[in-house]
């Protein structure tokens, strides 16, 4: 089931997409900012944010004044359609890293006992809902081969970016979201019978 990638083909950029698979916390300030942008304007940040500051060190981004990585953020191009609220959550995720987790992003799947007590640490991460848990699952187990007792269990049923190996793949992925979201809509705005 599960396979070691060498990147994650989210971006469209190579230097981008190797790093997620290689920088635990590349990976996650991606999902911290997949939300309002396109997967991959959300998975270049952690790419554009290290060539922005010279490093991806979470210590030192949640030690930096709020208004700098804002300033980082707001930069043109801007790294998310709204700089200011994910600068923040990004300060917010790396301080969790460094505080909780000794500066190591790896260590918060590395160190899990099995696959709620991952899915449980993931959840904790600020700005982790649902639907981000189960993809970082969904990615460590099928795309980066990470193998722990009961991660089967709390894998979604459901198509996340863990099952997106190729381009080709992520515009099947983006298209059955946007389908999904338009479904829900036209619910939404159904009278009930």
């Amino acid at each position: 089931m599960s396979t070691t990638a060498d990147r994650l083909p989210f971006t469209g950029d190579d230097d981008a997409d190797r790093y997620l698979a290689q920088e635990p916390l590349a990976l996650l300030i991606g999902f911290e900012l997949d939300q309002q942008v396109t997967v991959q304007k959300a998975f270049f940040g952690p790419h554009e944010l290290r060539q922005r500051l010279g490093h991806l060190d979470a210590a030192r981004i949640a030690a930096m004044p709020a208004e700098d990585l804002d300033k980082v953020f707001r930069t043109p191009p801007a790294i998310h359609r709204f700089p200011s609220a994910m600068a923040a959550r990004v300060q917010a995720l790396c301080t969790v890293v460094a505080e909780a987790y000794g500066n190591d992003a790896g260590r918060i799947w590395g160190e899990a006992r099995d696959g709620r007590d991952l899915r449980d640490r993931l959840a904790e991460l600020p700005g982790f809902g649902a639907m981000k848990v189960s993809g970082t699952l969904a990615i460590l187990a099928k795309r980066l081969g990470l193998d722990l007792p009961g991660l089967a269990d709390v894998l979604p049923s459901h198509p996340t970016l863990g099952d997106v190996d190729s381009p080709e793949a992520l515009a099947r992925y983006q298209a059955g979201k946007r389908a999904a979201k338009a479904l829900a809509r036209e619910a939404k705005g159904s009278p009930r019978a």
